[in-house]
């Protein structure tokens, strides 16, 4: 059996996914996702990126499928896609072209973890959690910290992560993406430049973001901030998470984030400044 799962959606909700989809492997799987993404798909046979296949203007008015998209899908034994779940005009093409279809909702619509959600269903056990098997750059005595993420309102000051950086007890090195502004921060060329970067590091702390479910996946020591998300239903899955929360995520004290470093350093006797 040859099998299409088509995933889009932002770097978190996508690793949040990936038991569902791995459980959905077959004699031969394809994965169309979003290019970011892409190099982390590691149980597939054939990985494309979402944008460079033409599935988004299936369904637009009288607009031509692409050359070789609808011979590409019709050969595929069956399709499970998280795409256009609420276009009924793109549903109504893919199965045109392939009615051997089933369409799942690309986020939660019930109060369950994000990973249970996407694997029930796919009929996967509840449980899971995503893992990259990627190896590490040097192993290194240091806190890789990333102060963004897709939202302002999930941000922790970034006067505070600098205020409690500066009391850490080994080095940290800020990580930022391409369009984000931080002076000093390293960048990479992919996610699994970083990954291979974060796996090596003691610990990484971040806010509720993409790059915080990566450094779970590679089994890094995490400290997930939270805001104004629901924990329950989006924090990362793993063995080596903890996460804090603030309600703003401004009200979240320096001190707990310092403290809590420590104690996942190993290294006990830390206590806030009087």
């Amino acid at each position: 059996m040859n099998r299409l799962l088509i995933r889009p959606g932002a770097i978190g909700d996508c690793l949040l996914s990936f038991p569902a989809l791995e459980h959905l492997r077959t004699d031969y799987t394809e994965v169309w996702i979003p290019s970011a993404v892409a190099p982390l798909v590691q149980f597939a046979d054939q990985v494309r990126p979402l944008a460079a296949t033409g599935i988004d203007l299936l369904g637009i008015g009288d607009m031509a499928v692409p050359a070789g998209l609808r011979e590409r899908l019709a050969r595929f034994d069956e399709i499970v896609s998280w795409y256009g779940s609420k276009r009924p005009e793109f549903r109504a093409a893919l199965l045109n072209i392939n009615p051997r279809c089933v369409f799942h909702s690309a986020l939660p619509d019930c109060p369950v973890h994000a990973v249970d959600f996407f694997s029930r269903q796919v009929g996967a056990p509840d449980g899971s959690y995503p893992r990259l098997q990627l190896k590490p750059a040097a192993t290194r005595d240091a806190i890789v910290v990333h102060p963004f993420s897709g939202s302002k309102s999930k941000n922790w000051p970034l006067d505070r992560f600098r205020e409690a950086a500066e009391r850490m007890p080994c080095a940290v090195e800020w990580v930022a993406g391409p369009e984000q502004q931080l002076e000093g921060a390293l960048r990479f060329e992919s996610l699994c430049d970083l990954a291979e970067h974060i796996a090596g590091a003691r610990l990484y702390i971040g806010n509720d973001s993409g790059i915080t479910h990566l450094a779970v996946a590679v089994d890094v020591p995490t400290l997930a901030l939270f805001g104004p998300t629901e924990p329950a239903i989006w924090a990362p899955r793993g063995e080596n998470v903890t996460v804090l929360r603030g309600t703003p995520i401004e009200s979240l004290p320096v001190t707990a984030v310092i403290s809590t470093a420590h104690r996942l350093l190993g290294l006990r006797g830390y206590s806030a400044p009087t």
